[in-house]
């Protein structure tokens, strides 16, 4: 764990620096700088980049994570690893952009009526796909070599200060809206750039591949796993983003860029376990190699208990603030008030279940992460259907709730009825029983003078009952001991 906690701390910083970013863009100036079909044409942009991007890397983001330790040499220049991914990539995006471009017809006739905006820039696509291609293989890159913190440095500290820059360039008109989109475009693609020139700077960019050291039975295990790779990598991305393509396909963009920003605030809840994730990962893995599955159950056991602190008290705090939060970006988006809370409980049952995709994939029975996420993608595709046209927004994230809930139970049955991993005890009633009261301790405070003097008080008090409750009640001996350290210091500096 002394990894996963060092790395985790650092990256979790830089994470939450990532946030105030985020929550200071999409939070704030969005909604006050640029229209609905303005927010809900820039999400687009990344929607369809980040699931073309997912196909085209041909699973061997999974494989690295995955199948690296073979490669492992320093010496050797991991027999250039990094070239055959990246060569594997380059096939992945030429046939991927070749069907993209192929759609052309198809996709601008469905944007003719409800999303016009989008036409004009159906071609900034293709770069940002390749760039998003290359930042994903970078960063798995670094990862496998226990420095996961530079990607998260750069994807969520470095791009969304260029993308601050952006609208502030926008917002004081020194430049127009198609200036505005090259500029944000940029922003999206820079974590490839500073990446790579970091590759080079560290000396580690090692492009020619060893092909001789990959014999028959390595190639067809990295077949093997980059094939279900490929299923469970895109059926991952496609849950993520076919929400707001269908949310745009069926409401227009006006309801994407709704939906963009009220999702934003459900998601603040992930970050931490986005963090842990990257990191656990590649130490999951090597515990694999070994078979060493008390390590694994023990990541597994205290990611639950401490993903679940910093989640629900997120999750809290955001309930305890939900007028706020419309006072902070305005009354056109009342309508998300309901995905703020699906989307927010269905990011909990994620959290709950700490990292427990990571010790699927990196183990012997890979592919069934595949057919759970295969089943994943039908249930919110069937759901979308469903009550999109029902409900509107609101189906879109009921559709997003129901699908997580039952993804993640199955996952966490397959887990137990696998290896015997149950990670659950009473202290996790009790966290929800703490995170209830503390909910409830600011339920009946009316609201203030402002709307910001509002937040802190409610978060304050929030942030105190929780803590308290958690500490006294001993749920994680981890916190405890964090807490009893930061006392301590405190004391001594006084």
């Amino acid at each position: 764990m002394g990894v996963i906690q060092k790395q985790s701390i650092s990256g979790t910083i830089y994470s939450y620096a990532g946030v105030v970013l985020g929550f200071l863009t999409t939070g704030i100036l969005f909604p006050r700088i640029f229209s609905t079909d303005e927010v809900g044409l820039l999400r687009l942009l990344v929607s369809y980049s980040t699931l073309l991007a997912q196909f085209a890397v041909l699973g061997v983001n999974t494989v690295t994570v995955k199948l690296f330790p073979l490669f492992r040499d320093e010496e050797k220049k991991h027999h250039g690893y990094l070239g055959l991914t990246l060569l594997v990539a380059t096939v992945g995006f030429i046939v991927t952009i070749a069907v993209y471009l192929g759609l052309h017809d198809y996709i601008i006739s469905g944007s003719k009526e409800k999303s016009a905006l989008f036409i004009p820039y159906f071609y900034y696509v293709v770069p940002l796909v390749f760039f998003t291609l290359l930042f994903g293989i970078f960063d798995t890159y670094y990862r496998v070599l226990y420095r996961a913190v530079i990607g998260i440095v750069y994807k969520e500290v470095v791009q969304r200060s260029l993308i601050l820059v952006s609208i502030l360039l926008y917002f004081f008109k020194v430049v127009d809206f198609n200036t505005l989109v090259i500029i944000y475009s940029f922003a999206l693609i820079s974590p490839a750039l500073f990446l790579f020139f970091h590759l080079l700077k560290d000396k580690l960019l090692y492009l020619k591949p060893d092909f001789g050291y990959i014999d028959k039975k390595l190639a067809k295990e990295m077949l093997s796993v980059a094939f279900f790779g490929i299923i469970a990598g895109y059926s991952g991305v496609l849950v993520m983003n076919i929400d707001i393509i269908m949310v745009n396909n069926y409401l227009g963009l006006k309801a994407a860029g709704i939906y963009t920003i009220t999702f934003f605030f459900g998601t603040l809840i992930l970050v931490p376990m986005r963090t842990m994730g990257k990191i656990s990962s590649v130490v999951i893995a090597d515990a694999w190699k070994t078979n060493d599955k008390k390590t694994i159950f023990d990541i597994y056991r205290k990611s639950t208990l401490s993903l679940g602190i910093i989640g629900l008290l997120l999750f809290v705090g955001i309930l305890g603030n939900l007028d706020n939060v419309f006072q902070i970006i305005g009354k056109d988006y009342e309508a998300g008030r309901m995905v703020i809370i699906f989307i927010g409980l269905a990011n909990l049952t994620d959290i709950f279940l700490g990292i427990s995709p990571h010790i699927i994939v990196n183990s012997n029975k890979y592919r069934w992460l595949s057919y759970l996420l295969i089943g994943f993608t039908v249930i919110i595709v069937i759901s979308n259907l469903i009550f999109i046209p029902l409900f509107g927004l609101v189906g879109a994230a009921l559709a997003s709730f129901i699908s997580k809930f039952v993804y993640n139970f199955s996952k966490y049955l397959f887990l137990y009825k696998t290896w015997g991993f149950q990670p659950f005890t009473f202290k996790h009633l009790i966290l929800i029983f703490a995170a209830l009261i503390a909910y409830f301790s600011v339920y009946f405070i009316p609201p203030m003078f402002h709307f910001i003097a509002d937040i802190i008080v409610r978060s304050t008090i929030i942030t105190i009952v929780f803590t308290f409750l958690v500490y006294w009640w001993k749920i994680s001996d981890e916190v405890n001991d964090k807490i009893k350290k930061l006392v301590k210091t405190l004391t001594v500096n006084r």
